[in-house]
């Protein structure tokens, strides 16, 4: 694919001039123009520089979503650093061990994460903290955003190419110790240009920002898409309270809505006023980082018929994005097809090609594929074989080339030589009465290998579980070999910051019972 900038940084400093007073950013009452962005940028940049960070070092992100974020990101892209975004829901370990595994030689951090970022082992990382808002207490080499501001400061830009890398993030660390995958300039445009092209954003759209910056769908697709086009960003620093979302959605009139299941699922349960339902101009709501539910997606279509729910899907590892439902056609159950300039394949463990219809390996080739994990050349070899990234998802590709996300493989339950996809069960378990959320994993069993167990979460004034009806429900719709043998009602399953369960939690908590 062509790109029209090679670097983020050439993305701000383009608009910055050529859309100098078109408003970018939208905070609360406030409004950030291009050009105000452009000057932010040039200034901690400049800053950066003095301060002596060079081409390569990496750069932690430690912040709530804000315009310093924004700001950060195109300036450690034009000093030719590497942006770290961290997790503010990580605890002062996690936190650590992310800066030291990076390397990371600088941080930049809220006012509201500055208990975990003193306990953390920063001091011996990071040669300087730089901080968004007045923390009570800094240390003497640290400093604040606003101080940056005031100081005239201009450095040149460093060059840097498409396939330097422009950032590194953090896998959820769902199975183990998170990895670094390392992304490069042309990895994230990329995403951004496949983007553009299927959701077709323009210059006059307004996407609403409330997910994490720091987790790679909402930098790529709800900030870097935005960005690479010219469009506007409504950013909402706290989810809660959540009215404040519908309230921006109306009055800075959003037409791109990011979001993950567990949003959609209250949206649509959610009673919202008439007057919302008459004058909101969402055109597109978008949904990553897990898979929705089948009642969300025929809930969804019936509630906001002017507006078109597309469901995609990807990793970290391929900046993330990999294919999407279109608005031309979606099906149900399927995360649609391969974006713009990507290959996607369902092949068997000798990574040979299967028919349409037949279950396997998904693996991704295209501009979106990662360089791989930070200091891990062995993982990295397991993981991209020939060009091709090896997903670690299972899943089938109809005649039509959509994909049907079947399960995880390392989720996959073996009993006596048969296999039993968890996803299936839980879909199933999923559209009882009662069910708010489940998760199904398995576990050890000296007679059959692995059995299927089922974590429950009931729906807010539901009391106990119906067990009796829920087993009837389930031997109507699935073989006796996929009944789950244990059934276990839990408060709130175990999710990371986009709401993805943690199965190994589940797990390990089974293995202590």
């Amino acid at each position: 694919m062509d790109y029209p900038f090679a670097t983020f940084y050439d993305i701000i400093a383009s608009h910055g001039r050529k859309r100098a007073r078109k408003t970018a950013l939208f905070v609360d009452d406030q409004k950030i123009r291009y050009r105000e962005i452009l000057e932010k940028a040039d200034k901690l940049a400049a800053f950066l520089t003095e301060k002596g960070i060079r081409e390569g070092e990496k750069v932690a992100i430690f912040m709530r979503n804000s315009p310093e974020f924004i700001y950060s990101i195109f300036a450690i892209s034009k000093v030719g650093a590497v942006i770290v975004p961290v997790n503010t829901f990580l605890k002062e370990e996690e936190v650590s061990y992310i800066l030291e595994d990076s390397g990371a030689v600088v941080l930049l951090a809220s006012q509201i994460h500055e208990k975990v970022v003193k306990a953390s082992r920063v001091r011996k990382q990071c040669r300087f903290v730089i901080w968004e808002g007045s923390p009570d207490t800094i240390e003497a080499d640290d400093a604040f955003f606003a101080e940056i501001w005031m100081q005239e400061r201009m450095t040149p830009q460093v060059p840097r190419a498409l396939d330097d890398t422009a950032v590194i993030f953090y896998t959820s660390g769902t199975t183990g110790k998170p990895k670094g995958a390392m992304l490069s300039n042309r990895n994230i445009l990329s995403n951004a240009e496949s983007g553009r092209r299927t959701i077709n954003v323009k210059p006059r759209d307004r996407a609403i920002v409330f997910l994490p910056m720091f987790h790679s769908f909402t930098f790529s697709i709800g900030v870097m898409l935005p960005m690479y086009v010219g469009a506007s960003i409504v950013i909402i620093k706290s989810i809660q309270p959540f009215s404040n979302i519908f309230k921006q959605v109306l009055t800075k009139r959003v037409t791109i809505f990011f979001g993950i299941p567990d949003v959609y699922n209250a949206l649509a349960k959610a009673k919202l006023p008439w007057y919302f339902m008459w004058f909101n101009r969402i055109r597109a709501f978008i949904s990553g980082a897990a898979a929705l539910q089948p009642k969300t997606l025929d809930a969804m279509a019936k509630k906001f018929k002017r507006a078109t729910l597309l469901e995609g899907y990807g990793l970290s590892e391929t900046s993330p994005a990999v294919c999407m439902n279109t608005f031309e056609k979606q099906k149900a159950g399927s995360v649609g097809t391969a974006l713009y300039g990507y290959e996607m394949k369902i092949v068997n463990e000798n990574m040979e090609e299967l028919p349409r219809g037949e279950i396997g390996d998904i693996i991704v080739r295209g501009d979106n594929v990662m360089q791989g994990y930070l200091n891990r050349p062995e993982a990295t070899a397991e993981t991209i074989v020939n060009g091709w990234l090896l997903t670690g998802d299972m899943g089938y590709m109809d005649e039509e080339g959509f994909l049907f996300i079947v399960d995880r493989k390392k989720d996959l339950i073996i009993s006596k030589g048969i296999n039993i996809y968890p996803r299936e069960i839980e879909e199933v378990i999923d559209a009882f009465p009662g069910v708010k959320a489940v998760a199904v994993v398995g576990v050890l069993d000296e007679k059959n290998g692995e059995v299927p167990v089922a974590y429950i979460e009931l729906e807010e004034g539901v009391e106990a579980l119906d067990e009796v009806g829920l087993k009837k429900h389930l031997r109507e719709q699935l073989a006796n070999y996929k009944m789950p043998r244990q059934f276990h009602t839990i408060e709130e399953l175990p999710k990371n910051a986009t709401g993805k369960v943690l199965k190994r939690v589940l797990k390990e908590q089974l293995r202590k019972s």
